[in-house]
């Protein structure tokens, strides 16, 4: 990879941190506890929180006919989704192992902590619960893919992606025959955390 490549990636994920440590900063007055894995507010935070909850009677007033009518095939997806969490779980016990892989946390991605927020009702928390499961199961499925594909092919494509993830730009050049070998156990020994 040039050493300008390697620069801007370097500069990308400086930004990143920028992003992350000024989003947090812009939280900070947003004030909870974690304890146990639960998150606890203040009796008055939690009370104010209350005071701008949708009652269920309100919402499902308020909510478009086609929104309800749609609902059973937003929350189908839950069963590809869970047999996919399933294969996961089986992959990454067989080929992680295998392979030499570092583990990847599944509860570093699938998190459940937005049912402790007062002013969503039930409704609003189920569709929460299932967004904060899905989302997070596709997030943790790239994790474990890429780590894969790191190991098994590190080539970039011909055509371009919409999206690349964190190792992408490891990888080597389309069509690269004359450094495919070499770069290859460089990639593999990154992929095992080597």
């Amino acid at each position: 990879m040039s050493t300008k490549i390697d620069t801007l990636i370097q500069e990308i994920e400086d930004l990143k941190k920028v992003l992350r440590e000024e989003i947090h900063a812009k939280e900070a007055d947003i004030v909870y506890e974690i304890k146990k894995g639960r998150v606890h507010f203040s009796e008055d935070i939690m009370q104010e929180q209350k005071s701008k909850l949708t009652h269920l009677f309100g919402y499902l007033k308020e909510a478009p006919i086609l929104h309800i009518l749609s609902a059973p095939v937003v929350y189908a997806m839950v069963i590809p989704a869970m047999l996919l969490d399933v294969m996961l779980f089986i992959y990454v016990q067989v080929i992680f192992r295998i392979y030499k892989f570092p583990a990847i946390k599944r509860s570093d991605y699938i998190i459940f902590d937005r049912q402790y927020l007062g002013y969503l009702n039930f409704i609003e928390k189920l569709n929460c619960a299932y967004c904060s499961y899905f989302n997070g199961l596709m997030n943790y499925t790239v994790a474990v893919a890429s780590r894969s594909e790191l190991y098994f092919c590190p080539i970039k494509h011909a055509k371009k992606t919409a999206y690349t993830h964190e190792y992408y730009y490891d990888f080597l050049p389309y069509a690269d025959a004359q450094n495919y070998h070499d770069k290859l156990k460089t990639c593999q020994k990154k992929a095992q955390g080597k």
